[in-house]
């Protein structure tokens, strides 16, 4: 709703973690969404079919380590609670926060728009989430 987030995504790394997203984003899943969690300097979250952070469907994926780190801001990863735990949920980093890496799942990166993460607020809601190829 703040404006146009362009998504990059990295199938080489994390080809499970791409064709999920996508396949969420094409059937409408993250339309109407909101960025339940939003810490400053850190990330925003968003994805939960409840929007509160607790929610899932009935399935997971596996975790995708691959060999991208989260050295600067801008990386979209997947949330968790766990190994193998990933679904709907993903987060965008704000900056450079290397303690996640190794234990989540990097599977795109902000293409344009961080100028739009950067002013996200919990609550705020994704209009529209597409997909072009």
């Amino acid at each position: 709703a703040k404006g146009k987030i362009v998504l990059e995504f990295y199938p080489h790394i994390a080809p499970g973690s791409v064709a999920n997203f996508l396949e969420l984003a094409g059937t409408g899943f993250f339309d109407g969404k909101n960025f339940h969690r939003v810490v400053a300097n850190f990330v925003a979250q968003g994805g939960c079919p409840r929007g509160d952070g607790y929610g899932a469907l009935d399935y997971t994926i596996r975790t995708e380590i691959g060999t991208v780190w989260y050295e600067k801001e801008g990386y979209l990863g997947m949330a968790s609670a766990g190994a193998d735990t990933e679904g709907t949920q993903f987060f965008i980093t704000h900056s450079p926060a290397p303690h996640l890496s190794g234990n989540y799942t990097i599977f795109g990166r902000v293409k344009s728009g961080m100028d739009v993460v950067s002013q996200l607020q919990p609550g705020d809601v994704m209009d529209r989430v597409t997909v072009k190829y």
